[in-house]
C-alpha cells in the first residue's frame, strides 16, 4: 500500500497553479535516492530508467518522469513548512501498526559530526567572500543601483573571482592590510545600501544582513576626533574588550549561516552534529523477531553539547509513542539533572557512565571525597567523617543550575587531626558543592553501579550504535551535508534514516546479513584445510 500519502504534504503546496508531481511520490523518490546515494540528476534518471523504481512509485512504462530541479523545489517547500520529519513519522506509525516498533524496551543514542556543504574559509577569506556575496546579490537584484553606487571596474577586479587563499598575499603584513581593505569596502557598501536615497528593500537582502553580521563579528570601526575612520580587526583577548564573539554565534560562511566551527578531542570541523537513536536488544532470539530500527533523528549546530539535546530527543520519542524503558547514551549526554529528570518526566532510566568525582581527594583516592560525607537533606546538615556538623547550608545557582554550598567551621577543621586528608584550602575549612538531594543520590548511585561488572556488561549494548553511524555515513553519505542550512540538512538526515530503516527491513525480511566481515585469503585457506 501507499506509505506517503499526498494529503500529508498538502499544506506545502498550493491548490491553484500549474500541475505538479505527486509530493508523496517525490518523498519516496528522495528516500530511494538516499538509499542508493544518488544526486538529483541520477535520481530523476532512475525514475525514468529503472523498472524497480517505477514499480515502487506506481508509474507506467510510458511515464516521462520529471526534471531533476523538481526535487530541489520539493525540499524547499517541505523545509519551509516544517514537514521535514513527516516521512519518518509515517514510517514509524506504519511499523507500530505492524508490531515492529513499540514503546518500552531499550534504545541507544550517539552523535557524529557532519561537514557543511560549503568551503572552509579562514577569517580573511570570510571577510572577502561576505563582501563578494553581498555584491553578487545586489547586482542581481538591482544592477542599475550598483552601477551608480560603486566603481564597477575596480570592484570587479577584486570581487569578480571568488576569494581564495591561493590568490591572497603570503606575508602577514599584507594580509592584515587586505583584511582592513575588505572591511572598508564592506562598510562603504553598507553605507551606500542604507543611504536615504537607496531603495529600502535592498537592506532586506539576506546577503546584506550576513555582511553586516560578519563585519560586526570581525572588525571594529571608530571615528577619531579629527574625523578619521579607523578600522581594526577584532582579536582574541583574555579580558574581553574587542574580542570575537563566542563560537556558537560566530558565522563561518556567508553561504550557510547555520554552520559553525567546532572541535571534539583531535577533530575540528565546520558544520553540524547528527544524533541517531535506534532500538536495540541484547537477546539473539529477540533480534530475529524485531530488527533494530532508527526511531529519531536530531540535527543541531556543531557547538551544541550532547547533554543539551537529550530532552528534545525524549520529547520527540514521546510524540511518536516510542519512549524506551532504558536509554543507552554515552557520557556526553549524562548530567545529574538529566539522570533524575529522565526518570521523573519520561520514566526513562539512563544507562550511561557519568563523570567521576573530580575533586583532589577522589582523583588521588586518598583522603575524604564528597561521598564520604553524610548528608541530611531534611535537616540541611552535612556530617564529615570526623563527626563534625556543617556550619552553613547555602542554596546557590551556578551556571543556571541550582546547587547547595555546604561549609564547615574553621574552628572545627583547623584542630582536626584529619585536616591534611580533608582539605588544603587557605580558609582552613572544607566546603562541598552539592546538587539537589535526589540528583546527588542518583549521581552517587550511578557512580557506584558503573564500577560493577554487570553494569559494564549491560552497557556494552550501546556500542552497536557505532555500526549504525558507520552505515549512515557509508551508505547514505551523511558525513557530508548535501544541502545548506540547518533545516535542509535535518531533512536530509530524516530521509536518510527512513532509507536505512527500509534497507534493514529488506535485509531482515529476506534473512540477509546487512554487512559481511572481510575474510583474508590466509583465513580461507585455514578453513579449507580444517574442512
Amino acid at each position: 500500500g501507499e506509505l506517503f500519502a499526498d494529503a500529508e504534504f498538502a499544506e506545502a503546496f498550493a491548490v491553484t497553479g500549474p500541475r505538479g508531481w505527486s509530493p508523496g511520490r517525490l518523498a519516496l523518490v528522495m528516500v530511494l535516492q538516499m538509499a542508493e546515494n544518488l544526486t538529483d540528476r541520477q535520481a530523476a534518471e532512475a525514475v525514468r530508467d529503472k523498472l524497480s523504481w517505477s514499480y515502487a512509485l506506481g508509474l507506467g512504462l510510458e511515464d516521462p518522469g520529471f526534471d531533476f530541479s523538481v526535487l530541489s523545489q520539493f525540499r524547499s517547500r517541505v523545509a519551509a513548512h516544517g514537514l521535514e520529519e513527516k516521512v519518518l513519522d509515517l514510517l514509524v506509525a506504519r511499523l507500530t501498526e505492524q508490531g515492529l516498533l513499540a514503546a518500552g524496551g531499550k534504545q541507544r543514542t550517539d552523535s557524529t559530526h557532519v561537514v557543511a556543504a560549503v568551503r572552509d574559509l579562514n577569517r580573511l577569506e570570510l571577510a572577502g567572500e561576505a563582501v563578494r556575496a553581498a555584491l553578487e546579490a545586489l547586482t542581481c537584484a538591482g544592477p542599475d543601483w550598483v552601477a551608480q553606487a560603486v566603481d564597477v571596474t575596480s570592484w570587479s577586479r577584486r570581487y569578480g573571482p571568488r576569494v581564495d587563499s591561493w590568490r591572497l598575499p603570503t606575508s602577514r603584513a599584507r594580509q592584515q592590510k587586505l583584511a582592513v581593505d575588505f572591511a572598508r569596502d564592506g562598510f562603504a557598501l553598507l553605507g551606500a545600501v542604507y543611504h536615504s536615497s537607496s531603495p529600502v528593500w535592498l537592506r532586506e537582502l539576506p546577503a546584506v544582513q550576513v555582511l553586516r553580521c560578519v563585519l560586526v563579528q570581525n572588525y571594529t570601526r571608530t571615528i577619531t576626533r579629527g574625523g578619521r575612520e579607523v578600522v581594526k580587526r577584532r582579536e582574541k583577548t583574555d579580558e574581553g574588550g574587542d574580542g570575537r564573539p563566542p563560537g556558537h554565534l560566530r558565522l563561518s560562511s556567508p553561504y550557510d549561516t547555520d554552520a559553525r566551527w567546532s572541535a571534539k578531542r583531535d577533530m575540528f570541523w565546520n558544520g553540524y552534529k547528527l544524533h541517531i537513536s535506534e532500538t536495540c536488544t541484547s537477546a539473539p532470539e529477540k533480534a530475529r523477531t524485531h530488527p533494530n530500527l532508527i526511531t529519531n533523528i536530531a540535527t543541531t549546530h556543531s557547538t551544541v553539547p550532547d547533554s543539551k539535546t537529550l530532552n528534545a530527543i525524549h520529547h520527540a520519542l514521546q510524540q511518536r509513542g516510542l519512549l524506551p524503558d532504558e536509554h543507552y547514551p554515552d557520557s556526553g549526554y549524562a548530567t545529574a539533572e538529566l539522570i533524575h529528570g529522565s526518570v521523573k518526566t519520561y520514566g526513562i532510566a539512563l544507562i550511561t557512565p557519568v563523570l567521576l568525582d573530580t575533586s583532589r581527594q577522589a582523583k588521588a583516592q586518598a583522603g575524604f571525597a564528597a561521598t564520604d560525607f553524610t548528608i541530611d537533606w531534611e535537616a540541611g546538615k552535612a556530617t564529615c567523617p570526623a563527626g563534625h556538623t556543617s556550619a552553613t547550608w547555602n542554596p546557590v545557582v551556578s551556571e543556571g543550575i541550582p546547587k547547595t554550598v555546604v561549609s564547615f567551621a574553621a574552628l572545627d577543621c583547623i584542630p582536626c587531626p584529619f585536616k591534611p586528608q580533608c582539605t588544603t584550602a587557605k580558609k582552613n575549612r572544607r566546603q562541598l558543592s552539592l546538587h539537589p538531594g535526589q540528583m546527588t543520590e542518583a549521581l552517587r548511585h550511578t557512580r557506584t553501579q558503573q564500577k560493577t561488572k554487570d553494569w559494564n556488561t549491560d552497557y556494552a549494548l550501546r556500542s552497536g550504535i557505532e555500526g549504525t553511524i558507520r552505515q549512515a555515513t557509508a551508505v547514505t553519505g551523511t558525513r557530508r551535508a548535501r544541502y545548506r542550512g540547518l533545516a535542509k540538512t535535518h531533512l536530509e538526515h530524516i530521509y536518510s534514516a527512513v532509507a536505512l530503516n527500509l534497507i534493514r527491513l529488506n535485509a531482515w525480511w529476506n534473512d540477509r546479513p546487512l554487512d559481511r566481515t572481510r575474510t583474508s585469503h590466509l583465513t580461507r585457506l585455514e578453513h579449507t584445510l580444517t574442512a
